[in-house]
């Protein structure tokens, strides 16, 4: 299996490493990561630019990696429409924080598996609690099997992964409300400075990703590219009289 690997941390990030690592029982993996952060980046690509560097790397030894100076849907862009690689499965993780409910469309993580999804690719994210890799690295293992027994990628054209920094049972999860929203300092000289608000409230619908992992369970959530409204598309195609 030849397997593309990316994040949105960077190509020199710890969860990078550990997610080469893992990867490496899989298949043959390449990588094509960040030059720098790009958190929060979500979809964006570069289109107006002079250009941007696509550096190879020795950073993961005899391991195919390149450095890419850009955001880390054009990671994938580059690998599979600039290069002509072809791969099986894109992964990209390991995040340092977790990616849940409305908060993914901010994600640069999740926006890589949306990409390679684009191209034709099965795609993972995998997220884990900040500052906290630990217990990822500990069962990203098992969640691959549950993913696979589950043939969620046969079903879905992505999935997304979140562990929580403790607590390892594993559950299929939907997509839940966002967790963090952001207040604005003003300050002097015209500058305004973000600054993240939590908006978890403790609750436990263990049905959605938001509560399951802030609750201690390993998330596995089904996504699709397809954003249509298909219920309002129904009501407003039908055909009345």
């Amino acid at each position: 299996m030849k397997i593309l690997l990316t994040n949105d941390d960077g190509i020199e990030a710890e969860g990078l490493k550990h997610l080469v690592e893992w990867a490496k029982t899989l298949g043959e993996v390449t990588v094509f990561a960040p030059k720098f952060q790009q958190s929060a980046m979500s979809h964006s690509i570069q289109i107006h630019s002079d250009g941007f560097e696509v550096k190879r790397s020795g950073i993961f030894g005899d391991i195919e990696a390149y450095s890419v100076d850009s955001t880390p849907a054009d990671c994938v862009r580059v690998a599979v429409l600039g290069m002509k690689k072809q791969f099986d499965l894109a992964l990209s993780g390991i995040n340092n924080g977790p990616n849940l409910g409305g908060d993914i469309h901010y994600s640069g993580t999740v926006a890589a598996c949306f990409e390679a999804a684009l191209l034709g690719i099965r795609a993972m994210a995998v997220s884990a609690a900040f500052n906290s890799l630990e217990n990822a690295v500990k069962n990203l293992d098992r969640a691959y099997r549950e993913i696979m027994a589950r043939r969620m990628l046969e079903f879905s054209e992505i999935v997304n992964v979140n562990f929580p920094e403790k607590g390892e049972e594993i559950l299929v999860t939907k997509m839940g409300p966002a967790i963090y929203t952001d207040s604005f300092e003003f300050l002097p000289g015209d500058l305004v400075k973000p600054h993240l608000v939590s908006l978890y409230r403790g609750t436990s619908d263990l049905t959605l990703d938001t509560d399951a992992v802030m609750t201690g369970h390993i998330s596995l959530t089904p996504l699709r590219c397809d954003l249509t409204e298909h219920a309002a598309y129904d009501i407003l195609t039908k055909k009345v009289g």
